[in-house]
């Protein structure tokens, strides 16, 4: 079932693409979840919805067994025009640091990912699309940042080399 490609249909309202924008009635089940445990880490996590009916990503991060990150991936298939330049997101936070990842073809190895502070209260988080940079397995790599014309996957890490519980609460994803 994971190999399965999932294809969204987005809505472009206003300069706006809905990449994600959570209600009762969202299935979670379109979203992976990538742990450490792949690599022999002890992380769990889990993408659910409150009562509320927004996307909670949430679980513990464990550095045991060389292990340190949790991380949940939405397969999707935008196009970027000219006139979508952020990624936006409206989400409540623990006040712990998170990336947003997102590839431009499924197959490539590396993500292009920047960093978000999040806080205790419902915010919105606007980050251009030319600041991520590469990035494969924590390194930075030498090229160019994004500037691909679509985005085939998005995800949201959370790997601070500590042992914590998090827990970020989503609202809506999208691009503007």
């Amino acid at each position: 079932m994971k190999n399965l490609l999932f294809i969204f249909f987005f809505m472009m309202i206003n300069n706006e693409i809905i990449i994600a924008d959570f209600n009762k009635n969202t299935d979670t089940n379109s979203w992976y979840i990538t742990n450490d445990s792949v690599m022999g880490g002890l992380s769990t996590s889990k993408m659910i919805l409150d009562e509320d009916g927004n996307g909670v990503f949430t679980g513990s991060v464990s550095t045991e067994n060389n292990g340190g990150f949790a991380m949940i991936r939405l397969p999707i298939d935008i196009n970027i025009t000219e006139n979508l330049k952020d990624v936006v997101l409206k989400v409540k936070g623990d006040g712990k640091k998170y990336q947003l990842r997102i590839k431009s073809n499924r197959s490539q190895q590396h993500w292009f990912i920047q960093t978000f502070q999040t806080s205790t209260k419902m915010e919105v988080i606007k980050i251009p699309l030319k600041d991520f940079f590469p990035s494969f397995r924590g390194y930075k790599l030498n090229m160019d940042n994004f500037s691909a014309n679509e985005i085939k996957e998005i995800a949201i890490l959370i790997g601070n080399k500590k042992d914590e519980n998090f827990e970020l609460t989503i609202d809506k994803i999208s691009l503007n």
